[in-house]
């Protein structure tokens, strides 16, 4: 996404929020907009690594109606795909080994997305242990980054940037005990020239989120 790529280059931080549909309630979330409108954000993340009731495409409509910040699909499989979004984070689980996360879902919703009109973003998604087993981690059967390793992180990131990612994302996962340290990005954006998003609250992208 442009903003991203921009921000990048000039140094800007960004910010969004990541809206689960199984998670906000309606009066929560149109409390939520009307904060965004005065206090704006760079865009919105919708999605989730499990998510069983099916409302991107009426969450988004809710969006639109409050505000014209970008919206980012972040899906946990194929079903997630809504083309009335306008991009998707097409993630790679890089972190971990299972190959069904790192193309097999892909190959499935390739031709979706390629009907679809979204803007396409291959990101590399590297999931950080954070003290307890999180929903991303037991639906990929996946084993996370050692919290105090920034260096396997960093080649990891580095790796995918190799391989054409044009995006890196450094989780803790839902429902994590503790956040991504500060040591493992600083490691990650030393290494890599891509945008870097770092899940996590306001307070920890307040002082570590980099462009």
């Amino acid at each position: 996404m442009t903003i991203l790529r921009n921000n990048r280059l000039s140094g800007k931080k960004t910010i969004s929020v990541l809206l689960d549909p199984d998670k906000i309630e309606q009066n929560t979330l149109v409390h939520l907009l009307t904060r965004t409108v005065e206090y704006p954000i760079d865009f919105f993340l919708v999605g989730g690594s499990l998510v069983s009731d099916y409302q991107h495409k009426e969450l988004i409509a809710l969006i639109r109606s409050y505000t014209n910040t970008p919206i980012i699909l972040f899906p946990g499989n194929p079903l997630h795909i809504e083309a009335s979004a306008d991009a998707i984070l097409f993630l790679s689980l890089i972190s971990g080994r299972n190959p069904e996360f790192l193309i097999g879902q892909h190959v499935i919703a390739a031709p979706l997305l390629k009907k679809s009109g979204l803007e396409i973003l291959p990101t590399g998604y590297m999931l950080v242990d954070s003290g307890t087993q999180t929903t991303v981690s037991y639906i990929s059967g996946t084993m996370p980054l050692p919290h105090d390793k920034p260096s396997v992180a960093a080649c990891t990131a580095m790796a995918g940037e190799m391989l054409g990612l044009q995006l890196m994302y450094l989780d803790a996962g839902s429902g994590a005990r503790r956040p991504v340290a500060p040591e493992m990005i600083a490691a990650v954006r030393a290494v890599i020239d891509l945008p870097l998003i770092v899940g996590g609250g306001s307070t920890q992208a307040k002082k570590h989120i980099r462009p």
